[in-house]
């Protein structure tokens, strides 16, 4: 049913039947396989799921936070025959958080908190990492201190969250280096995959605008820092010297003098 101004007042219900139009079962059975995800999957792709949201979205028009938040809950938690959640749903419900991030504050957070801890996947965590809860942080303080929670957390995905989290503002040039260097320093003696590749992934990331950060830190820790993260982190600094290596050498030959043929 519409309402007059052309919005549903099931919104999360058009959105849903908006992904099965586009179900690829080939595509579903590939991406569970990949995720390794006990989740019903359509095999909607990315963009095209992004748009069914993007269209919900200019449907509906401005929303409170706590109109967002109940929508993003309403697919979160829809269920098919099978009784198992529906992978697209979540990621639907992320994007719908994404997309709203600016409707959100950090007392939201605690909501989202309950959605990270339900994803079990960075294909669900990174986005809410980075394009909500890093959105809200780098709009409201407040937030810092539900990153700084999340950090100490026994919830690996919840420490990812909050070194994610940091990005945007890395990426905005306000980086917050006090609680870089906190995290970073109490993730360096991490053994899960996901922690020691985010953490280099955020420390290059900072490495385009502050190398010098990055060197010290990789220095202070020494032998302490994962082969996997040092790798990560030095990526961008490695490149940029072996251009400018090139460049040098190039330079050298051009001012090389030429010598008289005999």
């Amino acid at each position: 049913m519409n309402t007059a101004g052309g919005a549903s007042a099931r919104p999360a219900e058009d959105l849903r039947a908006a992904l099965r139009a586009l179900a690829d079962p080939a595509r579903a059975d590939q991406q569970r396989a990949y995720l390794h995800s006990d989740l019903d999957h359509l095999g909607v792709r990315v963009p095209d799921l992004r748009h069914c949201v993007t269209r919900t979205r200019r449907v509906l028009g401005a929303q409170a936070g706590s109109a967002v938040l109940a929508l993003a809950g309403a697919l979160w938690s829809a269920q098919e025959g099978s009784g198992k959640p529906v992978y697209d749903d979540r990621r639907a419900a992320v994007e719908i958080l994404v997309q709203y991030a600016g409707a959100l504050d950090a007392a939201d957070l605690e909501d989202v908190e309950t959605l990270l801890r339900q994803c079990r996947t960075w294909a669900l965590v990174d986005p809410l990492a980075v394009h909500c809860a890093g959105a809200v942080a780098l709009r409201d303080a407040a937030a810092g201190r539900v990153l700084d929670r999340w950090i100490t957390d026994p919830d690996f995905w919840l420490r990812r969250t909050a070194l994610l989290a940091l990005l945007p503002a890395i990426r905005a040039g306000r980086p917050d280096g006090d609680r870089l260097t906190r995290y970073a320093d109490a993730l360096v003696h991490e053994q899960e995959f996901f922690l020691r590749k985010a953490l280099g992934w955020v420390l290059r990331e900072t490495s385009t605008r502050d190398p010098q950060f990055v060197r010290d830190w990789l220095t202070r820790h020494g032998s302490r820092v994962a082969p996997l993260t040092r790798r990560e982190a030095l990526r961008r600094l490695t490149r940029k010297e072996d251009q400018d290596r090139g460049q040098r050498r190039r330079a050298m030959r051009a001012d090389a003098p030429v010598l008289p043929r005999r």
